[in-house]
């Protein structure tokens, strides 16, 4: 009951902030977003219009941009920031965590993002400008910089007051990292063992290493180190060693749940930023590129039964069931295709064991044609009463299952040596395959054994 109550709360808010939007209640609406949380404004922006953003933009207090900004989608965020003073905006990113900064940033045309990076202090440039200096998708990229260091030859004692005069830590933090004088990571010391420590305990008698993550690692790998370790934070590093930030499990969070949105997003052709509610000429555009690549594919098979225009003449059956084979095959295929994404997303598939997975991939396509052939067959044999037309079927489902079994599982593989994402191109490529070669498989043997 609690979770209905929140959804009908939030349309609730959205139908009222409109309405005195609408109705020039400009006043109410104010007081009515000041009562909100970050989560719940940009829950309330990426559900509204494109033309009411602003509006509502415009009412939020300033002091919670900064909050609301990280909470955005891309597209949404994008499109507020580019109606925005530079100098408004590098105000609303100046408390922004250094990952969800750098986001932004890079999200930005080049020129926008280079006019906010010259209206920022010294302090969010630098922190800003080092993010940027990895690429998209690397430990670097979704690092914070707020990491407590420590040197060595302290107590704790010396610790504990120093914290206290900092009168707060950043969220999540679990471990204080020691450093040298080239702030070289020595290791770390958890805050449990710190804060139940005698306060003459010498710092060096708590330190445990820390494993570190390279600053050019994968997201991706980075996901599969904290789930497999159970990790809360982990220091990140450069090649020297030295402790540039740290990852947190909320970036963790929100790498999984991208990952998930962008493989979900990638089967359809779509941005996994796609903002639902923009413009009806901008949707239209990010999609006819995706309809255009399908048009392509479906031309393709055309062309194929188009060299059998004979045969369909002659026998209409063979247009009836024209479009069993590929079916069968398309369903098949994208079952496996899925899955050896998945495992390539969870690190299980590697170049170690690709092959061996090819080969069990081919033997179930094997036994699923043995099986569905032998059906199909019978089917067609008492329907059509024609044992030729359901053996011709038979083998056609038969080459077809094997090249959907061989298509899904090696595509992938071969995709990403390529640096293409399976999960945007790999379906369509997939459909194309067993589109191809079932119509191939069942017309060109009908031709041979039945004209």
């Amino acid at each position: 009951m609690p979770n209905t109550f929140e959804a009908k709360s939030s349309n609730n808010q959205l139908h009222d902030i409109n309405e005195a939007l609408g109705s020039g209640q400009i006043e109410h609406a104010k007081e009515m977003l000041h009562q909100l949380q970050p989560g719940d404004l940009a829950l309330l922006l990426e559900s509204s219009r494109s033309r009411n953003r602003l509006d509502i933009w415009q009412l939020i207090p300033p002091d919670l941009y900064s909050d609301v900004l990280e909470e955005l989608s891309d597209d949404v965020r994008n499109g507020i920031i580019r109606k925005m003073l530079p100098d408004k905006v590098a105000d609303a990113l100046e408390e922004m965590d250094t990952d969800n900064l750098v986001d932004t940033l890079r999200g930005l045309p080049q020129e926008v993002a280079q006019d906010l990076l010259a209206a920022m202090d010294e302090q969010d440039r630098s922190r800003a400008e080092l993010g940027l200096s990895y690429g998209d998708e690397t430990a670097g990229f979704i690092m914070n910089t707020d990491a407590i260091t420590l040197r060595p030859g302290i107590n704790v004692d010396v610790i504990l007051r120093y914290l206290r005069l900092k009168g707060g830590m950043p969220e999540h933090t679990d471990t204080l990292y020691v450093v040298d004088r080239n702030d070289k990571l020595m290791g770390g010391v958890a805050l449990t063992s710190l804060i139940t420590a005698a306060p003459d305990t010498p710092i060096e008698s708590l330190i445990k290493d820390s494993e570190a993550i390279p600053a050019t690692m994968m997201d991706n790998e980075v996901a599969s180190l904290f789930e497999r370790y159970n990790w809360l934070s982990a220091p990140v590093v450069d090649e020297k060693n030295q402790l540039l930030g740290r990852i947190t499990i909320d970036d963790v969070v929100d790498i999984i749940r991208e990952d998930a949105e962008h493989s979900m997003m990638s089967m359809a052709g779509l941005d996994d930023e796609e903002d639902t509610f923009a413009p009806v000429v901008k949707s239209t555009q990010r999609r006819s590129i995706w309809l255009g690549v399908n048009l392509l594919t479906a031309l393709m098979a055309a062309a194929v039964s188009d060299l059998f225009e004979a045969a369909l003449s002659q026998l209409a059956v063979l247009a009836i069931l024209n479009t069993i084979v590929p079916s069968m095959g398309g369903v098949a295929g994208n079952q496996t295709l899925t899955l050896v994404i998945r495992g390539m997303a969870l690190g299980h598939v590697n170049s170690a064991n690709a092959r061996w997975l090819i080969s069990k991939e081919l033997a179930i396509g094997f036994l699923n044609g043995v099986i569905w052939s032998v059906l199909i067959a019978s089917v067609i044999a008492i329907w059509k009463q024609d044992i030729m037309l359901g053996a011709v079927i038979a083998f056609a489902m038969m080459i077809n299952m094997v090249a959907a079994g061989l298509a899904g599982a090696s595509l992938p593989i071969i995709m990403k040596k390529l640096k293409i994402d399976p999960a945007l191109a790999g379906s369509v490529i997939l459909t194309t395959i067993t589109d191809v070669v079932g119509i191939f498989a069942f017309l060109g043997s009908a031709t041979w054994l039945l004209m």
